[in-house]
């Protein structure tokens, strides 16, 4: 039998709290973490509002004028190769390596790996290649490429850690980190590795955010308390936000001779693409719906058998077309109704953060007993009729959690949680 990968560690730095309790709190509560947020200066801007991330600050490129909540270490020699992302990261991953109960020395020796994902660092590296062109190529920043392109995540934390097992970074936009956790889960059910750490991280920045409003992505709905709202009718577009959450997988058999804490078994995980677009989804779902499908086979579980899914649904107009399209598939065609909900409403999107930080507040619902709400739905959309969206939070275990993402060009992950034997 092969390996059954667990979690047994989360750590957070997010729009609704940077511990497990606050995040709990506010995901049964459905408290968003959302404030009015001026993009640039500049208030003709029309979009108003971000997840923030609370007690963190990157106002400018230099290292010596960040700042961050007291509770964290971040040592300042580490602190210059890293990006406003990395420093959510590593306070990401000291928590839950506390959660876990385990120390740095215990991810030497190879048989612990590292998956991280992240965009890298738009307002980093923008700044160092105008710093070069203004030296006309003649000196640049030593640190400038590893804070700042898309694998600097896995660069500093592998270093810092001294992480020799697998180490490896993912870049399929907002499905980034849920491939992050998908093949975490196979190198340790294929024997290759006894522990991972999964990392996503992302920017709360400007230069990170505001370019999806070219995309027309991106909501100009100024009030906080109603511009994220998935799968309603009125809905305009996402909220962007930043932070970091790490998860400790481990194969279950280590975990139970150290006696750790199990949050969630990972029972299966499965990947699909469109074939469509490179930006929109397919507008029947139909690349979400087989993922959805392959690892309910990966998982051995029937649709009826799931009790939660944790939506991707970011509240744009089209996105949550598609997936309210690819739920009726594989779960409304089967006579299954789950309860669904998009934790955005709550978070944000946090892009290529958005799969590893929903895949937590799964393991979170099971192991404390309770299934988030879909809050700021006020009239589904017509397409949505059939489907199970309850608007306040159920205080009952799921015993099986379905966790959907969905990226750029089509690349549809989904992972499905168990609540341990």
């Amino acid at each position: 039998m092969a390996p059954l990968p667990v979690i047994t560690g989360l750590g957070f730095v997010t729009s609704i709290g940077h511990d497990r309790a606050t995040v709990v709190r506010n995901l049964r509560e459905l408290r968003h973490g959302f404030e009015r947020h001026e993009f640039l200066g500049n208030p003709n801007i029309p979009v108003k509002v971000a997840g923030t991330v609370k007690g963190f600050s990157f106002p400018r490129p230099n290292w010596r004028d960040w700042t961050w909540p007291p509770q964290f270490e971040v040592d300042r020699e580490l602190l210059r190769g890293l990006a406003p992302h990395g420093v959510y990261a590593l306070c990401a991953l000291q928590q839950a390596l506390a959660d876990a109960q385990l120390a740095p020395a215990d991810l030497t020796g190879g048989a612990t790996g590292l998956f991280c994902a992240s965009a890298g660092s738009p307002m980093l590296l923008g700044h160092f290649l105008e710093q070069m062109k203004a030296a006309r190529g003649e000196r640049g920043n030593p640190m400038g490429i590893v804070s700042s392109i898309a694998g600097t995540l896995n660069f500093n934390l592998a270093a810092h850690y001294h992480i020799s097992g697998a180490v490896c970074g993912f870049v399929s936009a907002c499905a980034s980190s849920s491939h992050a956790l998908g093949y975490a889960m196979d190198e340790i059910r294929l024997g290759r590795q006894e522990r991972m750490l999964v990392v996503g991280a992302e920017d709360m920045t400007d230069e990170s955010i505001l370019p999806f409003a070219s995309l027309r992505a991106l909501s100009n709905n100024p009030d906080p308390d109603t511009a994220s709202r998935p799968f309603d009718r009125r809905r305009d577009g996402f909220v962007g936000t930043g932070g970091a959450v790490a998860l400790i997988v481990e194969n279950a058999d280590l975990a139970r001779r150290r006696g750790a804490r199990v949050y969630a078994e990972l029972a299966g995980w499965g990947q699909a693409g469109d074939g469509h677009s490179v930006a929109a989804s397919h507008p029947e779902g139909t690349g979400l719906a087989e993922a959805m499908r392959r690892t309910l086979a990966d998982a051995r579980v029937a649709p009826g058998e799931i009790d939660y899914v944790n939506a991707h649904a970011t509240s744009t107009p089209a996105g949550d077309v598609s997936e309210a399209r690819a739920l009726h598939a594989v779960f409304s065609a089967a006579g299954a109704r789950p309860r669904i909900s998009s934790t955005k409403a709550l978070t944000g999107h946090g892009l290529s953060l958005a799969g590893a930080m929903e895949a937590a507040f799964c393991a979170l619902a099971i192991a404390e007993g309770f299934m988030p709400g879909a809050a700021h739905l006020v009239e589904p959309d017509p397409v949505c009729d059939g489907l199970n969206l309850p608007r306040t939070s159920l205080d009952a275990a799921p015993r099986l959690v379905l966790n959907n993402s969905s990226g750029f060009g089509g690349s549809n992950v989904c992972h499905v949680l168990r609540r341990p034997a």
